[in-house]
């Protein structure tokens, strides 16, 4: 059975920084690209930051560059999302997503093409 499980969200003031984690079970993810997607209360969901299989090229919301910084482990089966500077706007369930298609050299933005999805993680920035 294939999971994807978040963890490393919770409470931070504004400028602090957390970081979270995707741990994926069930099969390998190192031939495919990652993503991060969030989703605040009564919006949908959008795009933060993606990762290619290898880790040389990412990807990140215009919202979310400069501050947050996606990395991988494809010894480990796992997935990374640094965040800095935090703001109040950046509250919201973050999800990790896998992709299906196998090596693809620029990761995709869209959460269609994420096959695999985590059942997220909440981080609250407070003001």
């Amino acid at each position: 059975q294939v999971q994807l499980v978040e963890s490393g969200g919770g409470l931070v003031q504004a400028g602090g920084s957390l970081r979270l984690s995707c741990a994926a079970s069930g099969r390998t993810f190192s031939n495919n690209a990652m993503g991060w997607f969030r989703q605040a209360p009564g919006k949908e969901r959008e795009f933060v930051a993606a990762i290619n299989y290898s880790g040389l090229r990412t990807y990140y919301a215009d919202s979310v560059k400069g501050r947050f910084t996606i990395s991988r482990d494809n010894a480990k089966n796992m997935v990374y999302l640094q965040m800095n500077s935090l703001k109040p706007e950046d509250t919201a369930v973050y999800y990790c997503a896998a992709d299906s298609v196998f090596r693809m050299a620029i990761p995709t933005t869209r959460a269609a093409q994420y096959v695999y999805w985590g059942q997220g993680t909440q981080v609250t920035v407070s003001s």
